[in-house]
């Protein structure tokens, strides 16, 4: 009765709302909604040249061990790719082709695959109408770009990196564990780019899963409204996972037990009402819950629910992929489409695939890639069309017929790609992985890096599949594809073709640059050194080879002791990082014991500091000068930015970086005269960043250990009188005279004591089953000296972080009743009662946090895993710092 009673009231708030309305008014808008989805023509090989409009650039994405390449295997498998399922354990998958990562049986590094679904050979032509109107888009063959990514938290810059060139992403979530620590990290990465996700509960086949709680933890934890799309169809109703009830074409999917997933058997509505009863009518109620949820974010289904005679059933399919694609690519989307299967027993991944075809965007349909040109950003398109200004890009210096009016770049920009992965393959070279945002990259075509300012020719144009690859002609736009044999190419570049012959593009298409890829920093490093002095060359050349792949690692070399120290991401980061240098890359070196990044922070501030670079000081051509100020800073960097409005403001790993040029206006033009200000060479932009990179430089090493600065303020002030010195001053002479100047600065500001030592303090999320969480706490909060912040209360941590507008009520969320679950399927229970896995949320630093996870595993059985992420950086005190400085000290 609390069931049909809940129905009965959701239904009558949608029988008023469409009554409200008027009768003409509906009909218009039902043409609408029928002319919006427009009939496709019948499918063709896509092979040659892929359709923008049938091509989907999706990545797999979850918490380590939900299952992301066993689904991709299948995929490929189903799609024809493979001929054979590979297997995790046996090391046999398509993806997971390192042998660090078949040794270890987890992805290190992300793999991009080509395919196409369905396949063209499986397509019916001419598609008939029931066909369209049951499946609209996965009727027809689409070309996939597939990325599947880490799941690890170590590497996390890996899923950062795929993200950055995605337009959809599917979520799998592990069934028996349910929403995980890493799930809600790499959804939170996702939603910063504002990708479209669907979600995808695997694992539906192993004892304890839960379909019911994990969809109400999708709400709870994720912040978005589960829209079921299928629901899992047990034996008996509580035996064996046979199959999935499909709620948008009413109709059941069962598999053969013990098969490959080929063989589907279709049961319709009608035949479900005979011979599964409790099945057909469960299947009822998701498909009304579905209709409730999505007429409340979109205006067309309710037009469409009205002309259906108000009857949830009698919608069609088509309407509700149309609707459910809607809602997923509205801006700031709260509806989460929910999918069910068990990959590794081959259920469920055709229909997850149909999805994808179905809901997630073409790259037409996302928006416009942003792109910046020196002072000047917009959107790609704006530029290209030339409605984009660029009045604040004119320079001093412009040559007659050297920079292009707005209207005439679209015609002179042919290509533009970003680079976002670096590969170094033993038998292809150095392969940079690229993503095609408008245009075309012709193979031979010329280049230019806006980035690195240097130009090279894209002699081999590949389209992966996995590690292996097939020459292409051309990379037309939303392509994803590689370049073989680039020399300078590095993750985050621009790379653009243009118009003419010139060795570099006209202004401003030198400085287009799409929106960059952000490197998280590293907090654990580790000494490493050759084998023996003659090999110091061959490494530090593989070392540079390491870092062109991965961008989160760091290298950097003690002027004191001349000792090269490699930073990483965390323990298996750099485990694996040693494992490329010395197996693959065949580096003659070895690695050292794991340390901690910490970082200085500055006593007092300094007194004004000037430093004048002479030429033969720094051997280098040049003449210039800088006057520095340091002093401790107060509060977040992020919120003090905008108290210097007047100033070039920089704000970098909890440092703030100000500029200030006191005798110039905006334009370097002297304040104090009618003429004067900034010899006609120098830019006061250039000058900006040439000092702006001088205090970085200085900000990496601290004065009193060694560590990179922390907390600190620097102030660097141009006067164009005392600094520069006419044609003797270049852009480099400048930055060594900030670097200089800081550095000064610093000793003056530890002249009557040392730098202050901060460690990182890092959000810990811990899972693990409900007998060993006092066990845990008491570990946590007593041996290691964390904070525990929340025992998995989701619903009190998001009215104490402020997220209350965007707060999902539980109670509201449909899911069906799992197996061993009491009570009615409206989720009427509270969802943590079935949850018998528990997440601790904690605050701990660093230093204790070393070599945890066997410990942890330890004290739960082996069942319980962790992922941290840096909270901040805070002064250690006391008897903690007294006892660090000794070490310090004792290892100098």
């Amino acid at each position: 009765m609390k069931v049909q009673h809940v129905q009965f009231i959701r239904h009558s708030a949608l029988t008023d709302l469409c009554r409200s309305r008027s009768t003409s008014f509906l009909r218009i808008q039902s043409r609408n909604l029928r002319s919006s989805c427009p009939r496709t023509a019948p499918a063709t090989s896509t092979l040659q040249s892929p359709q923008p409009s049938r091509t989907r650039n999706i990545g797999i994405i979850a918490h380590i061990d939900a299952g992301k390449t066993t689904t991709t295997e299948r995929m490929l498998y189903y799609s024809g790719h493979t001929r054979r399922i590979g297997d995790v354990d046996e090391g046999s998958t398509v993806t997971d082709f390192l042998p660090a990562e078949r040794a270890r049986g987890i992805t290190i590094q992300s793999a991009a695959i080509t395919f196409e679904w369905p396949p063209p050979h499986a397509v019916p032509s001419p598609a008939t109408t029931d066909d369209i109107e049951a499946q609209p888009r996965a009727r027809f063959s689409h070309t996939i770009n597939l990325i599947d990514t880490p799941g690890h938290a170590d590497f996390t810059f890996e899923v950062r990196r795929s993200l950055r060139i995605l337009d959809g992403a599917v979520c799998i979530l592990d069934g028996v564990a349910g929403v995980e620590a890493q799930t809600e990290q790499v959804w939170a990465q996702a939603g910063e780019w504002n990708i479209p996700r669907i979600a995808y509960i695997n694992k539906l086949d192993r004892d304890g899963a839960a379909f019911g709680r994990t969809v109400r933890e999708i709400g709870s934890r994720l912040g978005g409204w589960p829209a079921v799309c299928q629901i899992p169809w047990f034996e008996g109703g509580k035996g064996r996972f046979t199959g999935v009830g499909d709620v948008i074409n009413l109709e059941g999917l069962l598999y053969e037990c013990g098969g490959d997933g080929k063989a589907i058997e279709r049961y319709p509505l009608s035949r479900l009402e005979q011979e599964h009863p409790e099945f057909s009518r469960e299947l009822r109620r998701a498909r009304t819950a579905l209709v409730e949820l999505l007429s409340e974010h979109d205006d067309q289904l309710v037009e469409a629910f009205f002309e259906a005679e108000e009857d949830h059933l009698q919608l069609t399919p088509a309407q509700i992929w149309y609707s459910l694609r809607r809602c997923l690519l509205a801006p700031n989307t709260m509806v989460i489409p929910v999918f069910a299967g068990a990959s590794f027993r081959n259920i469920g991944v055709q229909p997850l695939l149909d999805a994808v075809n179905n809901l997630l965007p073409s790259p037409e349909e996302r928006p416009d890639p942003e792109v910046g040109l020196g002072l000047v950003s917009g959107g790609l398109s704006q530029l290209i069309r030339g409605d984009l200004s660029l009045e604040k890009h004119v320079s001093k210096s412009k040559k007659k017929g050297s920079d292009l009016v707005p209207a005439a770049v679209g015609k002179a920009l042919q290509g533009c790609a970003l680079a976002f992965k670096v590969v170094n393959d033993p038998r292809k070279g150095m392969l940079v992985y690229i993503r095609v945002y408008s245009g075309t990259i012709e193979r031979n075509a010329l280049l230019f890096n806006t980035n690195l300012q240097n130009s090279e020719r894209a002699t081999t144009l590949l389209r992966m599949y996995a590690s292996e690859s097939v020459p292409v002609q051309s990379l037309q736009a939303g392509e994803i594809g590689v370049i073989a044999g680039s020399k300078f190419a590095r993750t985050g570049d621009t790379l653009i073709s243009y118009a003419g012959n010139k060795a570099t593009p006209p202004d401003p298409l030198q400085k287009l640059q799409l929106r960059p890829i952000k490197v998280p920093p590293p907090v654990f490093f580790a000494a490493i050194e050759p084998n023996s002095l003659r090999e110091e060359k061959d490494m530090h050349e593989k070392l540079a080879l390491l870092l062109r792949e991965d961008p989160s690692l760091q290298v950097s070399q003690d002027e004191d002791t001349g000792q090269t120290q490699i930073s990483g991401m965390g323990e298996l980061h750099l485990e694996i990082a040693q494992d490329r240098l010395v197996n693959d890359l065949k580096a003659k070196a070895r690695m050292g014991k794991i340390a901690i990044g910490y970082r200085e922070t500055l006593p007092q501030a300094s007194s004004t500091i000037t430093k004048v670079l002479e030429g033969e000081r720094a051997a280098s051509k040049g003449k210039a000068g800088c006057t520095a100020l340091v002093e401790p800073l107060e509060g977040e960097p992020d919120d003090l930015v905008s108290d210097f409005e007047d100033s070039f403001v920089h704000e970098e790993d909890g440092n703030l970086v100000i500029i200030e040029t006191p005798t110039l206006d905006q334009r370097g033009r002297s304040l104090e005269s009618d003429t004067g200000g900034l010899p006609p060479h120098l830019l006061l932009p250039e000058i900006r960043n040439a000092y702006l990179n001088g205090a970085l430089a200085a900000l990496s090493r601290g004065p009193s250990w060694g560590y990179p600065m922390r907390n600190t303020k620097v102030t660097l002030t141009l006067r164009p009188d005392e600094h520069i010195f006419g044609t003797e001053t270049t852009y480099g002479s400048l930055t060594a005279a900030a670097r200089l100047a800081t550095i000064g600065a610093f000793k003056d500001a530890i002249k009557s004591s040392p730098c202050s030592l901060m460690e990182p303090v890092m959000n810990v999320d811990i899972n693990m089953d409900e007998a060993s969480l006092g066990t845990v706490i008491q570990d946590i909060s007593s041996g290691r000296g964390g904070h525990i912040v929340s025992l998995g209360d989701h619903e009190e941590e998001q009215s104490q972080t402020g997220l209350d507008s965007r707060r999902i009520d539980v109670r509201k969320i449909y899911a069906p009743k799992d197996p061993f679950e009491s009570g009615s399927s409206l989720a009427g229970e509270d969802h943590q009662k079935v949850n018998f896995q528990r997440t601790v949320k904690a605050k701990v630093p660093l230093k204790e946090m070393v070599g945890y996870l066997k410990h942890l595993r330890s004290m739960t059985g082996g069942r319980g895993t962790f992922v941290m992420s840096v909270d901040r950086f805070e002064k250690i005190t006391g008897p903690r710092e007294k006892a660090l400085i000794a070490e310090l000290q004792g290892g100098l």
